[in-house]
């Protein structure tokens, strides 16, 4: 059976095929997409950019592919804000998930709801800049006579489905980061819905509660893409969601570390939480369960800061760090960069400490950075292990991953063995076997186990030597972080 995922990320549109027999890729193709920026935080794309590299990647591929394609899915970028009125047209840009410009009113909602830590509680989650709930009140408050005009409320993967198959509806994992569906009820909260907008409960599509197949790709469509009749669309889901499935994540004990140009980590769990803290979201999953997840804003952001900084490419860096060895020589980095999200530092900067004349080195330098973008994640740990979540191993995926330096670091100081797929595109590869999943039925965690292969030559077990090296480390990291906690709010 051939399947296909398509990734509809920030930077661009990525369409994979996959043959569930050779189990392996055997088609696929991308298309780039521009970004729109402005002053204030304003980060937008048009839908329309979407539909257009969608039909060029399916272009690309081999028309023999594309006619025995049976079932495609969709990972889309999480938080987005599609306005679509009764006749099916955009009513404006798309606020992507790294737009900021909507801060403002995310304090008035949770004001609405009672202050964050109420907001929080009755939710699972506070209404958060990248969430949608922001943005859709930005739309009303600057736009009420188009809001007037929006029939629905969609996320990027819900409109490519709407696109397919003219059906509008929105799966419960991708709604769950939306900042008005109830993480514990799985339903849309109505009081929420009203502190962001007028009659906005009546704008909002229906929650696809189970996982499955919402319709067939309309013919107009199939023709366009070149496609045979009859080809199933899955319910599909947010990118962290279809990443789980495609790291194998999908069972407790398993998380996934994603050291991308920001850093998440992410398990599957089959209760429902709350963090107190407000360190994890509350996310559901696209599996039926629950997806606890951490969300760092700087991870690559440091360690390419760090590297261009000394003029270095990406195997001397690592060189260096190693030979630093752990521990840095007692030089530390805070890597917040970009501001950053947990800890709750929203003015946070880079800061090196703990300088001395005899230990600074370019090479104590790049270790402290891996280093301390790697503590930032114990800090999900400890909120995973706090909420009764286990952490028997971890898969790394994104940029970082290929370094045989920071796969090694992630074990030593997380105590778990460290591997990593051979498949490195997460989100398509997991929508595409999602996709086979809601149309075959069985086990999402025997599918995994059946189809994702891990690349044995990159596996790293944890060094017990370095157990305490690392220990005192993040409670010197932790105090550090802690002390100029005043100078990043």
């Amino acid at each position: 059976m051939l399947s296909a995922g398509i990734d509809a990320g920030t930077q661009s549109i990525k369409v994979v095929v996959y043959d569930s027999e050779k189990k392996e890729i055997v088609a696929s193709s991308s298309s780039a997409l521009e970004l729109i920026e402005k002053e204030g935080g304003v980060r937008e794309q048009k839908a329309s950019w979407w539909i257009e590299a969608i039909e060029k990647c399916f272009s690309a591929l081999p028309e023999t592919l594309r006619k025995e394609l049976s079932v495609i899915s969709v990972s889309g970028q999480q938080h987005g804000f599609v306005p679509v009125d009764s006749s099916g047209k955009v009513l404006w840009s798309v606020k992507l998930w790294c737009d900021t410009s909507t801060s403002a009113e995310c304090g008035e909602i949770e004001e609405a709801l009672g202050g964050r830590e109420e907001t929080a509680r009755r939710l699972g989650n506070p209404i958060l800049p990248g969430y949608t709930a922001s943005k859709i009140r930005w739309f009303w408050k600057n736009h009420e006579d188009l809001y007037k005009k929006m029939k629905y409320v969609l996320l990027p993967h819900d409109y490519i489905n709407f696109y397919l198959t003219g059906r509008a509806v929105m799966e419960r994992g991708d709604a769950s980061g939306t900042g008005i569906m109830n993480v514990f009820t799985g339903e849309w909260d109505r009081d929420a819905a009203e502190a962001t907008a007028p009659d906005l409960s009546s704008r909002l599509p229906e929650i696809i509660q189970t996982p499955g197949i919402i319709g067939d790709v309309r013919k107009e469509i199939a023709a366009k893409l070149g496609l045979s009749e009859n080809v199933s669309v899955a319910s599909g889901g947010g990118d962290n969601m279809m990443s789980a499935i495609g790291t194998g994540a999908v069972e407790d004990g398993v998380v996934t570390m994603s050291l991308g140009t920001s850093g998440t980590l992410f398990s599957t769990t089959l209760h429902p939480f709350h963090d107190s803290k407000m360190r994890l979201a509350s996310f559901a999953s696209s599996t039926g369960g629950w997806l606890p997840l951490l969300c760092t804003m700087n991870c690559t952001v440091a360690s390419e800061t760090m590297r261009k900084l000394f003029d270095e490419d990406v195997r001397s860096f690592d060189d260096s760090a190693d030979k630093a060895g752990a521990g840095a020589g007692g030089v530390m980095m805070l890597p917040f960069f970009n501001g950053e999200r947990v800890p709750d530092y929203p003015h946070g900067e880079g800061v090196l400490l703990g300088l001395r004349q005899g230990n600074t080195t370019a090479g104590n330098i790049a270790r402290a950075t891996l280093e301390g973008v790697t503590y930032e994640f114990l800090l999900g740990l400890d909120a995973f292990r706090e909420n009764g979540i286990e952490v028997k191993s971890l898969i790394l995926t994104g940029g970082g991953a290929k370094s045989r330096v920071w796969r090694q670091l992630v074990a030593d100081m997380t105590g778990c063995p460290v591997t990593v797929p051979v498949i490195k595109e997460a989100a398509a590869l997991g929508a595409a076997l999602h996709g086979l999943w809601c149309l075959s039925g069985g086990d999402i965690s025997q599918i995994c186990k059946a189809h994702i292969v891990y690349d044995k030559a990159s596996e790293a077990f944890p060094d017990a030597s370095k157990k305490s090296i690392y220990e005192e480390g993040y409670r010197r990291w932790l105090g550090y972080s802690e002390a100029l906690s005043g100078l990043f709010r």
